[in-house]
Parts: C-alpha cells; sequence; structure tokens
C-alpha cells in the first residue's frame, strides 16, 4: 500500500485524513490555516509531498489548487502521484495536469460526490479521470474513504461531469425549498409535505438528505453556499457549456444568499431567501 498526503482539511478533508491515519498510510496533512492537532501534521505543503507517494489536494477552487502545485513542483517527479480533488473546471484540469506531468509525476482528476456523513462513513462516490494504470494503482487507497469510484474518461471529462453533477443537485435543491414553501404558505405541516414527497416520484435520497436540515432550519454546512456558488460560476465559464437557464437562475440564487450573509451556511439556506 503506497502512502498518501492530504492538503486541504476542511470538512472533507478532514474526513479523509481522518480515515486514512486509522488505516496507516496517512504521511501528512497540511492547511493553509494551520491544524496542528490533524493527524500526521506537516509545517508546510512541500514536506507532505516529501514524505508521501500520493498527495491529494482539496482545496476551495482553482485559485487555491494553482498556488498549492506552485510549491509543490520542486518535490515533485518520477515516483509521486498527485490528485486533485478539488471541484474545478476542465480548462484548469488539463492545465494543472500538464504542469504536474512536466515535473514526472503522474496527475489523476479525482472530483467526487458525497458531503459530511458520505465522508466520514467512507461512502464519498469518486469521479476519475486519467491513465487507467494509474487508477488501478490509486484504487486501494481511494476505497478507505469511498464507496464507488467511477472511471469517466479524460481528467477534462471527470471535472465537467463533476460540475454536471453539482448543477443537478443546486436545482433540485432550489425546487425542494420552493416546494417546501408553497407548501407552508397554504398551511400544510411539514409532516404531511414530507410523507406525501416520500410517496411521490420526486423522491430521491438527496431529498431523504436534506430533509431534516429544512425541517429544522439546520444551516450547518454539509456543502457550504459559497463552495456551489463557485461551481455554479465554473460551470457557467466553461467553455462549450452555452447559456443554461437553469444555471444562470441557480446561480443568481446562491450569489444572492451569499450576499446576505449565508456564504458559509449549508446550501439549504436558499429556503430563507423565500
Amino acid at each position: 500500500m503506497k502512502t498518501i498526503g492530504v492538503i486541504g482539511l476542511g470538512i472533507i478533508g478532514g474526513a479523509w485524513a481522518r480515515r486514512y491515519a486509522a488505516a496507516g498510510v496517512l504521511a501528512g496533512t497540511w492547511n493553509r490555516t494551520a491544524q496542528p492537532s490533524a493527524p500526521a501534521w506537516k509545517q508546510t505543503p512541500e514536506a507532505v509531498a516529501a514524505a508521501a507517494d500520493v498527495i491529494q489536494i482539496v482545496v476551495a477552487d482553482p485559485p487555491a489548487v494553482t498556488a498549492i502545485l506552485k510549491r509543490l513542483q520542486p518535490k515533485l517527479g518520477a515516483g509521486k502521484m498527485v490528485v486533485q480533488s478539488s471541484t474545478i473546471d476542465p480548462a484548469s484540469s488539463v492545465r494543472f495536469a500538464a504542469l504536474v506531468r512536466a515535473t514526472g509525476a503522474r496527475y489523476v482528476e479525482a472530483p467526487f460526490t458525497g458531503s459530511k456523513p458520505a465522508a466520514e462513513e467512507g461512502k464519498t462516490v469518486y469521479y476519475l479521470g486519467g491513465d487507467p494504470a494509474d487508477l488501478a494503482e490509486l484504487d486501494p487507497l481511494l476505497q478507505l474513504v469511498s464507496v464507488s469510484r467511477i472511471r469517466i474518461g479524460t481528467g477534462e471529462q471527470a471535472a465537467a461531469l463533476k460540475l454536471a453533477m453539482n448543477l443537478n443537485l443546486a436545482v433540485m435543491l432550489e425546487g425542494l425549498c420552493e416546494a417546501l414553501t408553497f407548501a407552508r404558505r397554504a398551511g400544510i405541516a411539514d409532516d404531511t409535505f414530507f410523507a406525501a414527497l416520500a410517496g411521490n416520484a420526486g423522491y430521491s435520497p438527496f431529498a431523504r438528505l436534506k430533509e431534516p436540515k429544512l425541517r429544522a432550519s439546520d444551516f450547518a454546512p454539509q456543502f457550504s453556499v459559497k463552495h456551489m456558488h463557485k461551481d455554479m460560476r465554473l460551470a457557467s465559464a466553461t467553455a462549450g457549456a452555452g447559456r443554461l437557464p437553469l444555471l444562470e437562475a441557480v446561480r443568481e440564487r446562491l450569489r444572492l444568499a451569499e450576499e446576505k450573509g449565508s456564504a458559509e451556511e449549508d446550501f439549504t439556506a436558499l429556503v430563507k431567501l423565500l
């Protein structure tokens, strides 16, 4: 089993690091905001790259990934693999892959689906893009934190698919919030609404996940407004995506939620706009 280092210890990266540590394969962790109590904490991302065979990056956006890779370059080379798990756009995936491979290291695009509960329970689902041999070599490590690893094709395609999945979730969430608000305004109890939804063709695991948060107005982040807003901006700016009406509508709703102070809250905070 190869060793792995995690750069980015937010909600997801922190959960992965703990699972890797429990399995005895974690060689290092680093986060821009220092977390010395994190397992296998290192003082710099360079130290993580020096210690680990595989370096997994899970940070906020393409500029953050760029900054990390610039620091890692001197520590990369033959025998190292970079696994890029931040949600980025396809053009950035192409650029990052070229940067890493120029050092002699290998690059895998590995965006994922599954919020905080899935990460903590090892039920992340990865969308993988890269060389099939690299994906096969990486699989034993990713098995430790995931329930499924879907091979998509190129890194560019994996990044695009992740944005497509998040577009679907954002639209579903706005629809759920509007339907719930519509029912509440008609005097229908939440118990009645969600019981009816559970027997309807529109029910989904996503609705089941968000039901308790909507019922309780619990906006503790599983996936934040600011991150979903960022993803929708990336999707909107992706070459060839075209202008999609629901993408633009939900992007505006997320922008408004962020403007009104919900940036750090779970994106179920969209219901507050209603």
